[in-house]
């Protein structure tokens, strides 16, 4: 099975009320947003949806609601994962017509070694035929998917690609080097993504992207084009705002960008918190910079 999972890929943030309910209203409009300016794929329940916080039944709402926003125009990515892995297979068996993929995060907390997580994927892989993009990102989970081992799982059927958020260029690089035909390799850091894709990387599941899609996916694209130069002053005009979005954690500084574009609230559920009004001031005057 061939990665389709390609170019400017968004993690989509759930849209909270004041009452702390999903604004479905929102949400709507947060994925035309991202249709209209090039966005690629859409990621719903990464953990940039709060899906920690969410029920399950929340988590299908907000799917469902993307789907029929979406109308077929984007692929779509759910994010399923978890640290029981048994769980985890179960969960699979409620996927809706209209996802065309599933990104599923390394087993967190209890630390597998590298042969529980290859186990773990292959049921994962073994309890669905959507296409499965691996997320690695030991900053969350707590452990390192090595290289030699996703190179292993690359060679599972239905395991398309990987979204690497390890950091580490010399493993990403070991990966794209290595890896079979067809297999994808994705960036996890918004600023890592120009240089991963010179380094022949596919593509991002992007943060940035939900509040600057045109910007972000015209720096993707060009990078992918080996247009380097165009590429190189995107990354530069979006560096100094991808930082303070992460600074105080995330989805806190890209939901305080769009809340200063009036396309949602800033609400965020606890253990959560929204951003410092010093950090506030700084990313609204960084967004007012970028989008002129």
């Amino acid at each position: 099975m061939t990665n389709i999972f390609k170019g400017s890929g968004v993690a989509l943030v759930t849209p909270f009320n004041q009452d702390m309910q999903i604004d479905f209203d929102a949400l709507a409009s947060l994925v035309e947003y991202q249709i209209e300016n090039g966005t690629d794929f859409l990621v719903v329940q990464g953990t940039t949806g709060e899906s920690p916080t969410l029920t399950k039944a929340e988590k299908l709402d907000v799917l469902n609601e993307v789907i029929e926003i979406n109308q077929g125009r984007c692929n779509i990515v759910y994010g399923i994962g978890g640290n029981n892995t048994a769980a985890v297979a179960e969960s699979l068996a409620d996927i809706p017509n209209g996802v065309d993929g599933i990104l599923s995060v390394s087993p967190y907390y209890n630390k597998p070694i590298q042969k529980g997580i290859v186990a773990h994927y292959k049921i994962v892989a073994d309890s669905t035929d959507l296409p499965i993009i691996l997320y690695n990102v030991p900053g969350r989970t707590g452990s390192n998917v090595a290289p030699e081992t996703t190179l292993e799982l690359a060679e599972v059927k239905n395991i398309v690609a990987v979204k690497e958020a390890s950091g580490n260029m010399e493993q990403i690089m070991q990966i794209i080097k290595y890896r079979p035909s067809g297999f994808g390799v994705l960036s996890g850091d918004d600023n890592l993504t120009m240089p991963l894709i010179a380094a022949g990387a596919d593509g991002v599941i992007s943060v940035v992207a939900n509040a600057f899609p045109a910007l972000f996916s015209t720096m993707v694209h060009s990078a992918m084009r080996g247009e380097l130069d165009a590429a190189r002053e995107v990354h530069y005009k979006l560096f100094d705002v991808t930082k303070m979005f992460f600074e105080q954690g995330n989805p806190g500084g890209v939901k305080a960008a769009l809340a200063h574009m009036q396309l949602m609230d800033e609400y965020m559920r606890l253990p959560l918190f929204p951003v410092s009004d010093e950090l506030r001031k700084r990313i609204e005057k960084e967004t007012i910079a970028i989008l002129g």
